[in-house]
């Protein structure tokens, strides 16, 4: 589904990514780990096409189709999707009209039912999708609408950026309990058609998302790769150190 090779990335005069390489294949589903500042969501912002990301070598192949230079738009055409840890509030565009969107709708379309069955599986009530996408929404709020955003797009990979950071326990299972669904993690493994890649930090959304596959960033480079468990058990005991001894 993703084939990363050789990939460096600049912002400005700074590199923030250096000679990564990373494969997920169809159906896997992986979690990304490292301390603050490593380029994990610099990572996934570079999958993204995000232009103040600037690809100084390697390249991005998606479904055999290389999309290193291509824009945004045409790569979640094509099927890639992401919640941000951060998105902003949009004022004047109601969150029903996003969803229609995302939906291949028309904002000034009705919204309908098969919207209105989205937000109550979302924990939203219908007025919510009158409110501006985000305005004043609480932290777990704010995760819920990226999911479901997410949901209506139905993307083939996609990508979460600390979909449990800032959400309280309730919230971190509905959210992974729907993009559990989201990611056919409840199918047999040779029915998953879907891929993802999910960053966090405490790995709560673990509990809920089981994985394939864990991959520990450090200084813009992938620095050891594995079982998820055996990794996140070791950053628990050890911290991050034992991974920068590693690399060195």
């Amino acid at each position: 589904m993703l084939q990363i090779e050789d990939l460096s990335v600049d912002i400005g005069d700074r590199r923030i990514i250096e000679g990564l390489h990373l494969i997920v294949e169809e159906g896997e589903t992986h979690v990304l780990l490292g301390p603050n500042g490593s380029g994990k969501s610099s990572l996934l912002l570079t999958i993204l096409g995000y232009p103040r990301y600037k690809v100084i070598g390697g390249s991005i192949m998606f479904k055999g189709e290389d999309i290193t230079n291509m824009p945004t738009t045409e790569r979640i055409k094509l099927g890639v999707g992401i919640s941000f840890q951060h998105p902003p509030a949009v004022r004047g565009v109601r969150l029903g009209d996003m969803v229609n969107v995302a939906f291949g709708k028309k904002t000034e379309d009705a919204i309908t039912s098969d919207v209105v069955e989205l937000a109550n599986t979302l924990k939203f009530g219908v007025d919510f999708l009158e409110r501006d996408v985000n305005l004043g929404f609480s932290g777990g709020e704010v995760k819920r609408s990226e999911i479901m955003q997410l949901v209506a797009q139905n993307p083939e990979f996609i990508m979460f950026d600390e979909p449990d950071s800032g959400v309280d326990v309730e919230n971190v299972e509905l959210i992974g309990g729907v993009m559990r669904d989201l990611l056919d993690r409840d199918k047999k493994p040779s029915a998953r058609q879907k891929s993802g890649l999910i960053i966090t930090h405490l790995g709560f959304i673990l509990n809920y998302v089981k994985v394939d596959r864990a991959h520990v960033m450090m200084d813009g480079k992938i620095a050891c790769s594995g079982n998820p468990k055996e990794i996140m058990d070791e950053i628990m005991t050890d911290g991050y150190e034992r991974c920068r001894s590693c690399q060195r």
